[in-house]
């Protein structure tokens, strides 16, 4: 009896902070600040810390350095993750020598109110995270190395680029429904190199039945380059297009300007993503013979992973030794299943939590889809494994839920590859098995 009171004491000491907590609510141009006690009493009253005033900064610092010394502990400063905007008051913290970590805002949310009063004020906020923060078992975000932060702003911008881009490409295409209803059956796409040069130049059906048709045969070649027959057939496939459109078509004075603003920001942001995946590979090379770069290249062994892949998936991540088993790469992709259940309420359909990197999941999607494809050359699935895999899911499974076990079963591989540092390789059951009774015979010789 008395070794498991001894036991429950000293349990309730370690769970006990021996530091001062600093909650840091921040806004975009001020924090509130607020320093909690291990007690939980509060110091003062909560301080406002003007971003664009280098004196409130600095006295923020001494109030903190103040409380140090007068309770004789160390302080830990907890900021609540903001996107951007708590950045440069972690960096002023931590290079002013303090203990910083970053607190994901679901944990103050759904933390136990510390007012019985309906209340909501960043003072209110600042004191509720300091008293978060006094939690020894909290979790909280470690910061990631420069570059890792390098590659994340990158993909983050392409990918964002990317979306303003395809959503042209539906304006675009809408445009052109109206317009010139037949042309998008001219070309394999609307963008093409050959067809935005076309609509640049003559953005309207009547501008093309009226244009020289060697002048529209040199775009074709020029931009083709599949030579003059290919130009002649294409041009022919245009004129009856516009032929077309002259009797089932509605086009405007507008309808012109609005094709080549179209066209015009297409190209534009297809510049910004050149140039940003020229930037990604230069970033990328210059870490060669560092983890990162060893681990970019190793993700690429997998089929449907390819080098941009790779990169969002290792910035997304950031140290992978944080993650010690496959669940927690779910958790933090945000694959992991969100269950509702409160007494008689229990929630039969399980969905993704989809509380993680949402373009790292968008990237795991499309390499699911990559490995349950069929090789159109050989007939073949790209990973016989994963298509197996697949396919006994769909057969009990819709193919949502089974795409989302594919998806399981992806971070599971990835998570494999750069644990062991090892390639992907498909394996049949029986060579793993062999394999596996080679590396662990003590294993073996248990269940036999």
């Amino acid at each position: 009896m008395f070794l498991m009171h001894y036991k429950r004491l000293l349990t309730l000491i370690d769970s006990v902070s021996s530091y001062l907590s600093v909650g840091l609510d921040v806004g975009a141009d001020f924090t509130w600040m607020s320093i909690a006690l291990p007690n939980g009493s509060f110091i003062g009253k909560p301080f406002k810390i003007l971003h664009s005033d280098p004196s409130s900064r600095d006295l923020a610092v001494t109030k903190i350095k103040e409380a140090q010394e007068a309770y004789s502990l160390k302080s830990r400063c907890f900021l609540e993750s903001t996107g951007i905007y708590h950045i440069p008051l972690l960096y002023f913290l931590r290079d002013k020598g303090f203990d910083c970590s970053v607190i994901n805002p679901i944990i103050t949310k759904n933390s136990t109110n510390i007012n019985i009063r309906k209340l909501h004020n960043d003072k209110f906020d600042s004191k509720k995270a300091a008293l978060v923060g006094l939690n020894v078992s909290l979790k909280t975000s470690i910061l990631p190395d420069d570059s890792v932060v390098d590659l994340r702003n990158l993909v983050r911008d392409y990918y964002y680029f990317k979306d303003l881009q395809s959503a042209v490409v539906l304006k675009l295409t809408a445009e052109l429904k109206v317009s010139f209803p037949s042309y998008a059956k001219v070309f394999s796409k609307i963008t093409t190199q050959s067809s935005l040069k076309l609509l640049s130049s003559y953005p309207l059906a009547a501008d093309m039945l009226t244009a020289p048709k060697a002048d529209i045969v040199k775009i074709i070649r020029n931009t083709a380059h599949f030579g003059e027959a290919y130009a002649l057939c294409k041009y022919d496939a245009i004129l009856a297009a516009a032929q077309d459109a002259a009797v089932f078509g509605r086009a405007l004075p507008s309808n012109a300007v609005r094709i080549r603003l179209y066209v015009d920001t297409y190209q534009q942001y297809q510049k910004h993503l050149d140039e940003l995946l020229k930037t990604l590979h230069e970033t990328v090379e210059k870490l060669q013979d560092t983890p990162i770069y060893n681990q970019i290249c190793l993700l690429q062994s997998l089929r449907g992973i390819g080098f941009l892949s790779a990169v969002v998936l290792i910035a997304e991540m950031g140290d992978f030794k944080l993650f010690s088993s496959p669940k927690k790469l779910y958790a933090y992709f945000g694959l992991d299943p969100a269950v509702k259940q409160s007494g008689k309420l229990n929630g039969d359909k399980v969905h993704m939590s989809k509380r993680g990197s949402s373009l790292a999941r968008r990237i795991l999607h499309m390499i699911a889809l990559n490995n349950v494809k069929i090789d159109k050359g050989s007939g073949t699935p790209v990973n016989p494994a994963v298509y197996d895999y697949y396919t006994r899911k769909c057969s009990s499974k819709k193919k949502t839920v089974a795409m989302g076990a594919v998806m399981h079963k992806i971070c599971n591989i990835i998570f494999a590859m750069l644990r062991d540092s090892k390639p992907f390789e498909v394996i049949t059951p029986e060579e793993h098995c062999r394999r596996f009774a080679a590396e662990h015979p003590d294993k073996v010789r248990k269940t036999a």
